[in-house]
């Protein structure tokens, strides 16, 4: 018998039935043990068109027990190296952004305490912002990999200066980032002015927008991120509208022209290699979806995301 936690099989108990965890795992209480964390930040509250990503977590973790725990692409077998465990939901404060975002960052210092490696299910992508904290008191600035139609770089929204459209500025003010180590890739849509992508471009942030990736693959790219990165702890956040809408349509801000679903997997599976201390996957927003598609799409990215950390071994 495995000394690793592994996810309850579609052969011992039918796929949709058995416990509603991140692709069925066993459920703690704290981090402790661990060298991986599945959690749920259930916020909506900094979204500024549609909500819903409050449940976000919850379809996720419904929609992975589709998920099996080899990875025949990659030959990854997370499962046979990594201690993984499912430790719930951040018990955020959805009537008071400002002390939600202090719980989350709390929380997180205490995941990061075990040496653990947290795989968030968002919740909209303010939640980055308070767990860039607690990777920075760990880690120091760590480089950062963002995958989103937005570059989330807003100076405020309706005068606030928390809410899902201004993380990126506040980790860049505040220190968080190492410099240098910033790629935004799939950015596009429609914007207010230039400065929209440009003041990233100014911080030496690399923008890869969503043209630029169009008909191709994105393996290239990940090479020289791979090279841009080099040993420094990286962070991973994918905002699930990065996907095109014909892919992902459960999201809050969908913009046409996204990357493809080959495309997201090939970005994070590029990652392979990285010193990646954590990511996340956000802005799932079930009731625009009741297919669960968008869910699974964001699912099977934190997987992969699972495949690629340090110390994952691969199969023959």
């Amino acid at each position: 018998m495995s000394e690793f936690n592994q996810p309850l099989g579609g052969n011992e108990m039918p796929r949709f039935a058995g416990p509603a965890t991140m692709m069925r795992l066993p459920t703690q209480d704290s981090a402790a043990g661990l060298d991986v964390a599945f959690i749920g930040i259930p916020m909506d509250i900094a979204t500024s068109n549609r909500p819903g990503t409050r449940l976000g977590p919850r379809q996720i973790r419904d929609e992975s027990r589709m998920l099996r725990p080899y990875n025949m692409a990659t030959r990854a077998a997370p499962f046979d190296s990594l201690q993984v465990a499912d430790i719930g939901d951040v018990p955020i404060n959805t009537f008071h952004l400002p002390k939600s975002v202090d719980i989350i960052s709390a929380f997180y210092d205490e995941v990061l305490r075990h040496d653990c490696k947290p795989l968030t299910m968002g919740g909209d992508h303010l939640i980055t912002l308070p767990i860039l904290r607690a990777m920075a008191n760990k880690h120091g600035p760590v480089g950062l990999i963002h995958i989103d139609a937005h570059a989330d770089v807003n100076e405020h929204m309706f005068g606030e200066p928390l809410a899902h459209g201004t993380p990126f500025r506040r980790a860049q003010e505040e220190g968080l980032l190492a410099h240098g180590k910033v790629v935004q890739i799939g950015l596009r849509g429609t914007g207010y002015a230039a400065e929209d992508f440009d003041w990233c471009r100014d911080q030496g942030f690399r923008v890869v927008t969503a043209e630029e990736c169009w008909y191709k693959s994105l393996a290239p790219l990940m090479a020289e991120v791979r090279e841009q990165m080099g040993d420094t702890p990286v962070y991973i956040t994918f905002d699930i509208d990065g996907l095109d809408p014909s892919v992902a349509p459960g999201t809050g801000t969908v913009e046409m022209g996204g990357l493809t679903s080959a495309q997201g997997l090939e970005l994070v599976r590029g990652a392979a290699g990285l010193n990646i201390v954590g990511g996340d996957l956000v802005e799932v927003s079930p009731p625009y979806d009741p297919s669960g598609n968008t869910a699974l799409m964001g699912a099977t990215l934190l997987y992969e995301m699972l495949c690629v950390l340090p110390g994952v071994t691969h199969q023959d």
